[in-house]
């Protein structure tokens, strides 16, 4: 579906909305440092959450859930259990992928590159990251190659599916200065893909509504530890006027 850059904020508060309502519970494989606050940004969202790495649940737990998110920042055997069975056990649920810090190890950009060959619905991640996996390869390039929405965080984030390309202006320095931020906004990511057919729209709507919730949250925060709490509230106190007054979209 063709769409305008003016076009997205009402799609994103029209997806919010649909969050809220429909509660869809996304499953959490994340970081071990991140697993409370990605939870408290899903409920403050309107999603619910869950986390379990356990390997005798987590299959249960992925395909009972209308999401998957699949966390790379602290993988350990576990998690590597816990991810390929949780994969295997979705039935067409959305998934994404966040493949944190590929670029500074070798062992787990190879084992990304193999989580791209189950085709994540949508890939999360920055710029260091996508140059490790895409290889050379823009990024229009690869979202076309691996069939997923690439989505690209950054002072000036990124969403395409390689033919439609948008960038989001939104956010603030703080975001980066709080553990876990990356994580939940991926995580937001993964419950707008369950209440939204199009898949470029559902995560340029999540990225648009992150990087607001960042902007409102920075003019209450006196620094990174209020600013944590501050962008909950702004996420879970998010309307229309304010998403308009906010957004800043263009192709």
């Amino acid at each position: 579906m063709q769409m305008r850059p003016g076009d997205l904020p009402d799609i994103a508060i029209a997806v919010l909305e649909r969050v809220r309502m429909r509660a869809p519970r996304v499953h959490c494989i994340t970081n071990t440092v991140a697993q409370a606050y990605t939870a408290n940004m899903l409920l403050a969202a309107g999603a619910v959450p869950s986390m379990t790495t356990a390997a005798e649940e987590v299959g249960a737990f992925a395909a009972g859930a209308d999401a998957l998110l699949v966390n790379l920042g602290t993988l350990d055997p576990e998690r590597g259990v816990a991810i390929d069975r949780a994969l295997s056990a979705l039935t067409g649920q959305p998934w994404v992928l966040d493949p944190v810090f590929v670029d500074r190890s070798a062992t787990r950009a190879a084992f990304a590159a193999s989580l791209l060959g189950r085709q994540p619905t949508a890939v999360r991640l920055n710029r260091a990251e996508l140059a490790t996996l895409a290889r050379g390869q823009d990024q229009a390039g690869f979202a076309a190659q691996a069939r997923s929405i690439i989505a690209i965080s950054g002072a000036t984030d990124t969403v395409t599916d390689g033919a439609r390309t948008l960038s989001l202006a939104n956010g603030h320095p703080l975001m980066a200065k709080v553990t876990a931020m990356g994580c939940s906004g991926s995580a937001l990511l993964a419950a707008c893909l369950v209440v939204e057919p199009d898949r470029f729209q559902a995560a340029a709507s999540a990225l648009l509504l992150f990087g607001i919730a960042g902007e409102v949250a920075a003019q209450h925060a006196r620094g990174p530890g209020s600013f944590a709490i501050a962008i909950i509230d702004a996420l879970a106190a998010l309307d229309r006027d304010t998403v308009l007054r906010f957004a800043k979209v263009t192709a």
